[in-house]
């Protein structure tokens, strides 16, 4: 197989299709909504999906292309922003994406449970969940967790990039900082309500934390194996043998900071060049990731390619068995994105190269789809309502 001219044996890639037909891919983190809310202020009028999108990695003829049966896609909003505004903000991030089901209602259906994920699949359409991504967004509020989920939310990743009042962050206090009580509060809500916990964003302590009070399997939402690459919003093998013992899932990640130790390197670069243009207060917050963008654009990325992601999951599988693996691609969250894994389109290639290097249609399908579909509903059924 050739990466770079992204060639394929047609008869892996038409299996491959075929796997996607007979199974619902769920990609876990899609940011989309975040680039309707960066491009246009979340004005839908003046983006249609339905025709092709160069500036992002998602639109609709790409997805079809993808084959792609359920999409959790990220409400998210900043949390630098003031502490007054985070519900608000939040909510407007849910209130799009439902925008963009009911805009698209021949491609988007909207799915709350495993089962509706399967009814939208089945009906051939997209199934769209919606994943809070912060626990900032509920403002230190369970009466606002709850409304979340009354909306829709079917996760919440715990924290951002910044460590919040209840809960520390992989890429902010460090990783000997966790879970506080108010956290624990929430954590045996979700639990309740039915609402996964999702683990990409937090340190080492919080991951432990979560892993030791947690009474349902935990997901991490787009993440990889830290083993691999020393990245810390990777996750380490102690947890991973944690996480079996949870019975939850890890959603491999396509971020090339995430998966190589070339991207990672390249990561820590273009981190310090953001630091440097926040720092110097040369362009407003709202401008920085577009000259960000600019900096990326002049000193070009190393080639990452899908067999990076294809270690991830090998790695994982070896260690704690194919069950607790899935997806979690993070398209629109990020700069670029590996080679052979340009954009929604390409999902098929990564499940070519599961096929050519031995991994079985059961196996396959349960990456795609079957385990977190497995982890939703033993979340849903134990839920106390």
């Amino acid at each position: 197989m050739d990466i770079k001219d992204k060639k394929l044996p047609s008869d892996i890639l038409e299996h491959a299709k075929e796997l996607h037909k007979s199974v619902p891919l769920i990609d876990a983190h899609n940011d989309l909504p975040g680039r309707y809310r960066e491009k246009v202020k979340n004005n839908l009028s003046k983006i249609d999906i339905n025709k092709p999108q160069k500036e992002f990695f998602t639109d609709i003829p790409r997805l079809r292309e993808g084959l792609v049966g359920g999409q959790f896609f990220s409400a998210f909003v900043s949390p630098e922003i003031k502490k007054e505004e985070l519900v608000q903000s939040t909510l407007e991030q849910i209130d799009l994406i439902y925008y963009i089901i009911n805009r698209y209602p021949q491609t988007f259906q909207l799915a709350i449970s495993a089962n509706q994920v399967e009814e939208a699949f089945n009906a051939g359409k997209i199934a769209s969940l919606i994943g809070v991504e912060g626990g900032h967004s509920i403002n230190n509020s369970l009466a606002v967790l709850r409304m979340f989920y009354k909306l829709g939310a079917r996760y919440m990743t715990i924290t951002h990039n910044k460590d919040i009042s209840w809960a520390a962050s992989a890429t902010d206090g460090g990783d000997k900082k966790g879970l506080k009580k108010f956290g624990e509060k929430v954590i045996k809500e979700m639990n309740r309500l039915g609402m996964m916990v999702d683990l990409s964003h937090v340190s080492l302590k919080t991951m432990n934390d979560v892993l030791n009070i947690t009474k349902v399997p935990v997901i991490f939402s787009h993440s990889s194996a830290r083993a691999l690459v020393d990245n810390p919003r990777n996750v380490p093998d102690d947890v991973l043998m944690q996480l079996y013992i949870n019975g939850g899932i890890i959603m491999v990640t396509f971020v090339p900071g995430f998966i190589s130790n070339k991207g990672n390197k390249y990561y820590k670069k273009m981190k310090k060049e953001l630091k440097y243009l926040e720092d110097s207060k040369k362009y407003p917050k709202e401008k920085v990731k577009k000259e960000v963008k600019k900096w990326c654009e002049r000193n070009p990325g190393p080639e990452v390619t899908l067999k990076d992601v294809a270690l991830h999951i090998d790695h994982i599988r070896n260690l704690i068995g194919i069950d607790y693996i899935g997806i979690g691609s993070d398209f629109d969250g990020t700069f670029f994105m590996p080679d052979g894994l340009e954009d929604v389109s390409k999902f098929p290639m990564l499940t070519a190269e599961l096929i050519r290097i031995g991994y079985s249609d059961i196996d396959i399908k349960k990456i795609l789809g079957g385990n977190i579909l497995r982890v939703m509903r033993q979340v849903e059924e134990a839920a106390q309502k």
